[in-house]
């Protein structure tokens, strides 16, 4: 068998590491290697505690080497006491004792069990208490320092050259996270962006040329997926922005330059920024379709009136395709102050799109609906019917002043607005909206009758 060459990453001559949105990244380890002709084993150290080697791809750069891949071994039982003395279960070591004189004497014995504990075998005696400290003549080879995979490879002629080993590995992800700022007038916003990388793979990777993909890969789950690892936070500032450009059906990010993807480490690095983007707040009621299925005596039900921010993805500043992620939006007060006044998440947003962020509920517009008519029309199950619902809702606005608030109702089945106290509009098949004026420190009440059928 040919002997082992121990190829490190101080080999290394290019990394690549192109990581995806969840926990799936693509390593490109490009290292210098010296072959001899006919069999050679390589200990490719410090690869991904999180590989899978059964997408490991070797390729010879330079040096003209033809080469053909006879076997490869991942060796992921690293060295420890624990894992060598599970090595040695049923072989003879030496157990070290030193007195109160510190005189030292030796004893050979054969290790029994490990679990929960060692039980040796000494010549006349069986201990299951260790009382000293054990020697080991030797470390097997297959016990290792550093996550190693072993390729037997057959090189027709011997030679130098660089050699590529690719593989894709968990414990690499990347999010985007996103700050927006208000404008006094809140007709504006500057917004910007940040890539969060996380690498809990059991190595780190410096140096690297780093690339993100956008996008939802399908991919074959294993039944459980792998438990979360804990992870330390550290962060870094890149200018200028990645370059963006479409993979497929993805959206490709390059970083520009080189970075050290350190191992148990979160990185942050900036994806745009983008001021004076135009935005418009609104004020949202949300009704629920099950009142116009029955009749409801329960009076009036507080709504809650959602505080909403809306902004088109296009301009000379944005305009370009957003990763899904979490905006944190920010607010001045009086004082000059930045203010958090909420967050939503957006999903992966082409340019051109409209996004809509949930910021919270707002406090001083309020609103309450009650149902105050209901009748049959026609039908004899909950599947074949005609109904007759009317309501009012009740908007109150305690600001200096007045606001603008979206009713939006959602109606089942085949509906149509029979009465109403002003126009409505129909934005989908199911939701009928109306766009409702409420006086400072006043309130406006809406009516409506609904017939349903289906």
């Amino acid at each position: 068998m040919a002997d082992e060459q121990r190829i490190e990453d101080s080999a290394q001559a290019a990394l690549a590491v192109t990581i995806y949105n969840d926990d799936l990244a693509l390593i490109k380890d490009q290292r210098l290697v010296k072959l001899g002709p006919g069999e050679n084993r390589l200990a490719w150290r410090n690869v991904s505690v999180e590989i899978r080697p059964e997408t490991a791809l070797l390729n010879a750069q330079t040096g003209g080497m033809d080469l053909t891949l006879l076997e490869q071994n991942f060796d992921f039982d690293l060295l420890t006491p624990t894992s060598l003395l599970k090595k040695y279960l049923g072989r003879r070591v030496d157990v070290i004792r030193a007195n109160d004189a510190g005189e030292r004497t030796t004893e050979s014995a054969t290790v029994l069990a490990v679990n929960d504990g060692v039980v040796l075998r000494y010549d006349d005696r069986i201990e299951t208490q260790l009382v000293g400290h054990l020697s080991f003549p030797d470390v097997p080879e297959d016990l290792r320092d550093q996550p190693t995979l072993v390729l037997h490879i057959d090189a027709r002629q011997g030679g130098e050259g660089k050699l590529e080993l690719s593989y894709l590995t968990g414990g690499l992800s990347w999010k985007a996270d996103y700050v927006a700022d208000l404008a006094p007038d809140g007709r504006t916003m500057d917004l910007n962006g940040w890539i969060t990388l996380t690498n809990a793979s059991g190595i780190g990777y410096k140096g690297a040329q780093v690339q993100l993909v956008a996008g939802t890969l399908n991919r074959v789950r294993p039944a459980m997926p792998p438990p979360a690892m804990e992870r330390m936070v550290a962060m870094a500032a890149a200018a200028p922005m990645p370059q963006e450009e479409s993979l497929s059906e993805y959206h490709l990010y390059s970083l520009p330059r080189p970075t050290d993807v350190l191992n148990q480490q979160t990185k942050q690095v900036a994806l745009l920024s983008a001021p004076q983007v135009g935005i418009t707040k609104e004020l949202v009621v949300q009704g629920q379709p099950y009142s116009y299925r029955a009749s409801s005596g329960d009076g009036w039900t507080p709504l809650p009136v959602a505080s909403m921010l809306r902004f088109v993805n296009q301009g000379g500043s944005l305009g370009v395709p957003l990763p899904q992620g979490v905006v944190r939006v920010y607010s001045k007060d009086s004082r000059g102050n930045a203010q958090f006044i909420g967050e939503d998440a957006i999903d992966h947003t082409p340019k051109n799109e409209t996004l809509k962020l949930k910021l919270g509920e707002s406090f001083d517009v309020t609103a309450r609906r009650k149902q105050t008519t209901f009748k049959k029309l026609a039908g004899s199950s909950a599947y074949d019917y005609a109904y007759e619902a009317s309501f009012a809702m009740e908007l109150k606005n305690a600001k200096a002043e007045p606001v603008s608030i979206i009713v939006r109702e959602s109606i089942p089945g085949d509906w149509e607005i029979s009465n109403e106290s002003q126009p409505h509009t129909k934005e989908a098949s199911n939701l009928a909206a109306w766009t409702v004026a409420v006086p400072a420190e006043g309130k406006t009440q809406l009516t409506w009758t609904a017939r349903v059928r289906h």
